[in-house]
């Protein structure tokens, strides 16, 4: 995973990381269709949304407050891929925001912020 991170330009913010991975909700318009459900957009790296699929998963089971910030997007009528996407999502964040600021991972945060699907 770091491999491919590591080789994007060092000015790139935590949702343009979102993008690169291709993590990001876009809508879906299409003719007389626009209010379908947001979908992601999978432009990104395939490889990396794949290194981020089973630490998501292994983190939803072993860590009490990712656990937490999962139920509750379940709670809040999610499905439980969408949830996984969003821990996935949330992950790559932290990880952005554990190499931009030099600081180790605090589990205690994660679930403090607010999450969109």
């Amino acid at each position: 995973m770091l491999s491919e991170l590591l080789v994007l330009p060092k000015g790139l913010k935590a949702p343009q990381w979102v993008a690169h991975a291709g993590l990001d909700p876009r809508p879906f318009e299409s003719g007389t269709s626009v209010h379908k459900p947001r979908r992601l957009s999978k432009q990104g790296n395939v490889h990396l949304r794949a290194a981020l699929f089973l630490p998501a998963l292994v983190a939803i089971r072993r860590n009490a407050q990712i656990k937490a910030c999962y139920e509750a997007l379940l709670s809040r009528g999610k499905k439980p891929k969408v949830a996984v996407i969003a821990i996935m999502r949330k992950l790559l964040h932290c990880i952005w925001g554990i190499l931009h600021h030099q600081h180790p991972f605090n589990p205690s945060l994660f679930h403090q912020q607010k999450i969109t699907c």
